[in-house]
């Protein structure tokens, strides 16, 4: 495509993909030590959402660790971390009832002393405040689409997508080229399964030494509550029903200020049974005693679902390579143990942006693999936390909630004595065919508690322009069909938490599968659990997608 199309280029030391967490800190991180330095620094940072956070989705409650290192006097300059957390529970549920952990029994990586319940998009705003003060240029409505190579192999940078293609592939009266970036380093903070990010992986051969990642499929909403049912600072956490034995993940409920609650469940996407709808799962949970003495009589406002990337120190794959650095959850630092990724994520970019300065400021080369990164993160608080940590999701794979968490529990305290353990199994080769599951009905939603998928992506306020190049595209039209309906009787239409996946011409004995574009809000799902790896997930003309607010 590039040798096809003509397109204007812009010139950068370094240019950052992804405007999260980890990549604000590190365009944060770097511009800081270069003015320390007094030294010049171009930088740039590409976000594929129209506005800075309106693609964040997390829980969250989030530890400040990084947040102090980066920015000490966030406090005084407004951060929105307004909820400190007052108290916490642990529960394992049972379908009409629970057993609440001891505090003795909770992990000790589950304590959430000194941390803060918040709306983590409210807070990557605030951090995009800060960038651009520092006079980072920050683009957003720009995706990184394609990776861009120096004839010698090295990333040269990256190009955004061309805007105005139709759904056959055609050039519109519209048409625009994408920009070409090019950077002495690229840093790819893309998030979960992030589309570059998959393909230095195989480039470069990154995860030859990492377990398969694994990876969970998180929902959330976001409810304003009576306020006789609110606790502000109060952090719940269970495990259990509504999943199976077969299905492993957890669910949380957290108070905001003003009455606000966010609430969600984590579904681990190694599960077996093709019939398992996640999303009915979490509206399933909102009925449990726990969940609806806090939502009754309250109003939702909000909702959300994205993939995570679960797998932890062992599924921690290279994240150097000649002419870039991949940073936070595009790298996998997300701690599972503590359901936490935003401080690991930071740090690993405040990590990634002193490799870059020490390197760029002695008047180092650019296209080099800065190895020193890899060393340096694994060395560092963050890089710690994880290796204590290490073998939390393969004991649940394989012992499930109860013997897995002990396992985990034990692993935590001892300091990793006991036995590192792994699961190199793909979560994308862990359905059974249909025929050998037990089919799972699931109630009708109320419209109190519990909702259905149309009016749900509605409150995600999705919008992508209509007649353009769909972005979820298939490796071979045959396979929906002829594999995922027939042997898994297609699984998308219930992992995908949006309803873009739709089996259509049943009746009249001709399925076919349509897939509904326009309702994505690129969770990345369907690129992870499609048994046969056929959906890839591209990045669609800027700024379409999800716009959440206060999520």
């Amino acid at each position: 495509m590039s040798d096809a199309i003509q397109r204007e280029s812009m010139e950068y030391d370094v240019v950052i993909v992804g405007g999260g967490p980890a990549g604000m800190a590190t365009a944060i991180k770097l511009k800081q030590l270069a003015d320390a330095a007094e030294q010049e620094l171009t930088i740039c940072l590409l976000e594929k959402s129209a506005e800075v956070g309106a693609h964040i989705l997390s829980g969250a409650v989030i530890e400040p660790t990084a947040l102090n290192e980066l920015l000490p006097n966030w406090q005084e300059d407004g951060a929105p971390l307004n909820t400190p957390v007052k108290r916490d529970e642990m529960h394992m549920l049972k379908e009409n009832g629970t057993f609440k952990f001891p505090g003795l029994m909770i992990p000790p990586a589950m304590h959430n002393k000194g941390n803060y319940v918040v709306s983590l998009g409210n807070v990557v705003r605030w951090l995009g405040e800060q960038a651009e003060a520092l006079g980072i240029e920050i683009y957003p409505g720009f995706a990184g689409a394609e990776v861009l190579y120096h004839e010698d192999g090295s990333v040269k940078g990256v190009a955004t997508p061309n805007n105005g293609v139709d759904p056959e592939g055609n050039h519109k009266p519209s048409f625009e080229p994408g920009m070409e970036l090019h950077a002495k380093y690229t840093v790819f903070a893309e998030g979960c399964r992030g589309q570059l990010g998959k393909e230095l992986n195989e480039k470069f051969d990154l995860r030859q030494d990492a377990d398969a990642q694994h990876y969970g499929i998180g929902f959330k909403e976001l409810w304003e509550v009576k306020a006789e049912n609110h606790e502000p600072g109060m952090v719940f956490h269970c495990s259990g029903w509504p999943l199976s034995k077969n299905a492993t993940g957890g669910g949380f409920l957290y108070h905001l200020e003003d009455n606000m609650v966010t609430l969600g469940l984590i579904v681990d996407l190694n599960y077996e049974n093709p019939h398992l709808s996640p999303f009915d799962e979490f509206q399933r949970l909102k009925h449990h005693p726990e969940f609806a003495k806090v939502l009754e009589g309250g109003k939702r406002l909000g909702y959300g679902a994205r993939a995570l990337s679960k797998g932890g120190w062992n599924s921690l794959g290279k994240m150097s390579f000649p002419g870039g650095l991949m940073v936070g959850c595009n790298a996998g630092t997300m701690n599972p143990a503590k359901i936490k990724g935003t401080h690991t994520a930071m740090k690993s970019g405040m990590v990634a942006a002193q490799t870059l300065f020490n390197h760029l400021s002695n008047g180092g080369e650019a296209g080099q693999t800065l190895d020193q990164f890899d060393a340096d993160f694994r060395a560092s608080w963050a890089g710690k936390e994880l290796k204590k940590t290490r073998s939390f999701v393969p004991a649940l794979h394989k012992f499930g909630a109860w013997l897995g968490g002990t396992y985990g529990f034990v692993e935590q305290i001892l300091g990793g004595m006991l036995p590192t353990l792994h699961d190199d199994h793909a979560d994308h080769d862990s359905l059974k065919p249909a025929s050998e599951c037990e089919k799972i009905e699931y109630a009708k939603p109320d419209g109190k508690l519990s909702f259905d998928k149309p009016s749900s992506v509605f409150l995600s306020n999705t919008y992508h322009e209509e007649d353009i190049f769909c972005h979820l595209t298939l490796k071979d039209q045959t396979v929906p069909i002829d594999i995922n309906y027939n042997k898994f009787a297609a699984p998308e239409q219930r992992y995908c938490p949006a309803g873009v996946y739709e089996i259509v011409g049943e009746n009249e004995g001709k399925p076919a599968l349509q897939i509904n574009g326009q309702n994505c809000i690129h969770c990345k799902t369907c690129d992870i659990k499609d048994p046969t790896q056929n959906i890839v997930w591209i990045a669609p003309e800027g700024g379409g997608g999800p716009s959440y607010s206060n999520m």
